[in-house]
């Protein structure tokens, strides 16, 4: 409304007025945008700036911080690892100083077993070893009328070895408070150890064989405490039969045999020659069970036994066996062992009725001549070890025989005269167990049986026990297992028992009676076994 009636020049001139103006105002205000912005990134940048630097020394700091914690820890580590090393190093000090005390415990072990053997030798008494049998299936209560915790604690174990030489039993009774008893043997032996473990301590006493003594080897235990597995094996409950398929579980008898023969073959030249003889003693009656009948069928045969001039036991008429290796020998047992008599017992299913006496003789012959000197040269030994083995075995089974009149030319019977024959003898002896009537069950025939297996090993204990007491009669003549082994028991052997123990509650009162059968075994001084001495010869070439 304010151009009208003004010029077009006049407007354009206002317009562009106006417009300057605008220009003006739009650049000042751009101008102090800018200015503010400007001012605001200063500001932002100088705060940035700032976070920053604080951001780094707090970066600094923490860096600082974790720097000495690693450098602490692993300081902390390398003390630690110089600890270890001290700890490592001292450990094995006391490895090594346990080693060496070990070692000194096992020579000085050794040297005090070996003078507690010599003082053996010396007092004659009688080694006793114990044999602590594993729990085996049928040692639950079955078929007794108990309670059912009863029947669980007839189970339990109380008889453990607590090292090789003390057996520890647990006995408990109900209302009472449990008592435990030691024992001292020899040697213990615990339900883990093999059969290989158990002949080698018996090996020595081999050796002594050959060394001109008298050895026996006698089980003694209850029904089913492993007596015939410790002396011959289980394979013998199966078929009777010594399988070389399980070497590693034959018994004494077997290995004894085999050591025995290897022995010999180890022995500078000289004539040797080995018998055996079985017999068993069932209802106190005496029975050679190689004897054979009219047409070679071995059957056992009624034997008595007497005591010699010499106040030695003998039986009259017993078969002996000449054999020359191990083969022969087990397969003459087997034989034996097939007429052994066995009857079925709740404690045991193949229990022996009898006890069990294997013989084995060793006859040495020594030559010499008139000056007595021994022969080395090497044919002329082996032909008269030849000619000896066919004269002199045969004299030992018949004495109606004579070696002169066996001799075929006058060189033999010379030589049959420079001859001088040392014989020792190792009897293995697995006595039938003792049992309490009422556990194993037994009635008729079996009960007989029973009554007289108990009397005989009574009358073993009564005899130890006069040995022991040194009583001037010992009633050997009560039982005739006593008589026969009479020489064995009383003093003309090295003796070793080997006791069998079960070790389970339900047989404590029969492991405790063995147990103190052995204590009192050991006990018995029957003053120093007698050599059988060898001529003394010089050795010439």
């Amino acid at each position: 409304q304010g151009l009208a009636g003004r010029s077009t020049k006049e407007v354009l001139q206002l317009y562009a007025a106006r417009s300057q103006q605008m220009k003006l105002q739009r650049s000042s205000v751009v101008t102090q945008l800018h200015g503010a912005i400007k001012k605001r990134l200063k500001q932002d940048l100088k705060n940035l700036r700032s976070f920053a630097l604080e951001l780094s020394k707090d970066f600094q700091r923490q860096s600082k911080t974790c720097l000495y914690q690693v450098l602490a820890a692993v300081q902390g580590i390398q003390l630690q690892n110089e600890a270890m090393r001290m700890f490592q190093i001292k450990a094995f000090n006391l490895e090594q100083s346990l080693q060496e005390v070990t070692e000194r415990y096992e020579r000085e072990n050794q040297k005090r077993k070996a003078l507690h053997n010599n003082l053996v030798e010396l007092r004659g008494n009688i080694r006793v070893h114990c044999r602590i049998r594993p729990l085996l299936p049928f040692d639950d209560a079955a078929g007794y009328s108990v309670s059912q915790d009863r029947q669980r604690n007839f189970s339990d174990k109380v008889a453990y070895a607590a090292d090789d030489e003390t057996v520890l039993v647990k006995c408990s009774r109900p209302g009472h408070a449990s008592v435990s008893k030691t024992f001292q043997f020899e040697r213990v032996y615990n339900d883990l150890e093999s059969q290989d473990a158990v002949f080698a301590d018996v090996a020595p006493l081999l050796t002594s064989l050959l060394d001109g003594y008298n050895v026996c080897i006698m089980a003694y235990g209850q029904t089913g405490s492993g007596k015939t597995y410790t002396m011959l094996g289980p394979q013998l409950e199966r078929n009777l039969a010594f399988s070389t398929d399980e070497e590693s579980e034959l018994g004494i008898i077997p290995r004894a045999t085999h050591e025995v023969f290897r022995l010999i073959s180890e022995k500078p030249p000289g004539s040797y020659w080995v018998e055996v003889s079985v017999v068993e003693v069932y209802n106190n009656e005496i029975f050679d069970l190689l004897a054979k009948d009219s047409y070679g069928k071995v059957f056992g045969v009624k034997r008595d036994v007497v005591t010699t001039r010499e106040g030695k036991s003998d039986v009259p008429l017993l078969t002996h066996e000449t054999v020359e290796n191990a083969s022969e020998f087990l397969h003459l047992v087997n034989k034996g062992l097939q007429l052994r008599v066995t009857h079925p017992t709740l404690v045991h299913a193949h229990s022996s009725r009898s006890h069990l006496v294997v013989t084995l003789t060793v006859t040495t012959v020594v030559f010499e001549d008139n000056f007595g000197t021994l022969w080395e040269d090497e044919q002329t030994s082996q032909r008269l070890n030849k000619e000896a083995f066919y004269t002199f075995p045969q004299k030992m089974r018949d004495d109606k025989s004579t070696p002169s009149s066996r001799a075929s030319s006058p060189e033999q019977l010379e030589a049959t005269e420079k001859m001088k024959q040392v014989k020792t003898r190792l009897q293995l002896v697995d006595l039938a167990g003792s049992e309490c009537v009422g556990m194993s069950g037994v009635t008729g025939a079996a009960l007989r049986e029973t009554s007289f297996i108990n009397r005989s090993l009574s009358a073993l204990a009564d005899v130890l026990g006069a040995i022991a007491e040194q009583r001037a009669h010992v009633p050997y003549r009560n039982s005739k297992l006593t008589h026969l082994l009479q020489d064995s028991v009383g003093g003309d052997a090295k003796l070793l028992v080997m006791l069998c123990i079960s070790p389970g509650q339900k047989y404590l009162t029969e492991s405790m009676q063995s147990l103190g059968f052995g204590t009192r075994a050991r006990q018995v001084q029957r003053g120093q076994v007698k050599k059988k001495n060898f001529p003394v010869l010089s050795r010439v070439k």
